[in-house]
């Protein structure tokens, strides 16, 4: 049986390192894998990181990185030195292959961000979501990448399309009754696990709740179900 806990992912979407310490503090023993993104990273550096390794945490570090190959190549190689877990890339085809060789030889996984959650059709012009998260996914795939972010609602096409050869990493993640203004395809914890989703990264349910971690054992308990 998958331990539910390995499968939440809490986004340290906040701007001081008290702040993200407090966090990693309140869910000691329930969550275990942490995201740092753009924000946080630009504060702390990768000293942040390298605390939360040293704890036994693990680490998504969610760059979205989007350059010239021979960049991407070196900026992969710098991070595949830390220790981290997962690292986010722009599913452009340049980018993906530089990334990919950047890691080798190291666990590192690739994952390349294939639409964010806040888009939808009125934002991409005349193709679905759909046809550009398993167009992206396809080339991920011939990249060599582990896996791709994409929302929930894409997961069950992504797992069907690539033979399960792919992690699928789900942002947009809204527990019932919780704000979905800032994500146009959010999606359930139960409904993403159900759809195939290996990972669901959660941020503000839990970062806003009255109780953190009581909102991350709710949401480890809809995974449960869902398993």
């Amino acid at each position: 049986m998958v331990d539910p806990k390995e499968r939440l992912i809490f986004a340290l979407d906040v701007t001081t390192i008290k702040e993200a310490e407090r966090y990693v503090e309140e869910l000691d023993g329930v969550v275990d894998f942490f995201k740092v993104g753009i924000v946080l990273n630009t504060i702390t550096g990768p000293s942040f990181v390298r605390k939360l390794i040293r704890k036994g945490k693990k680490v998504f570090l969610d760059l979205k990185f989007y350059d010239i190959p021979e960049t991407v190549r070196e900026a992969v190689r710098q991070v595949s030195g830390l220790g981290v877990d997962f690292l986010t890339v722009h599913a452009h085809r340049q980018v993906m292959d530089a990334a990919v060789e950047g890691k080798k030889g190291t666990p590192l996984k690739i994952l390349a961000v294939t639409l964010i959650t806040s888009m939808d059709t009125s934002d991409i012009g005349d193709k679905s979501p759909e046809d550009i998260v398993l167009y992206r996914a396809g080339m991920a795939l011939e990249c060599g990448c582990d896996g791709v972010v994409a929302s929930g609602r894409e997961t069950g096409m992504i797992k069907k399309e690539t033979e399960g050869k792919l992690l699928v990493v789900c942002p947009g993640i809204r527990p019932k009754g919780f704000s979905t203004e800032d994500h146009k395809r959010y999606i359930t914890p139960y409904e993403a696990i159900k759809a195939g989703a290996d990972y669901l990264v959660v941020g503000r349910p839990i970062k806003n709740a009255p109780s953190p971690r009581s909102a991350a054992i709710s949401i480890l308990q809809e995974i449960k179900d869902a398993l």
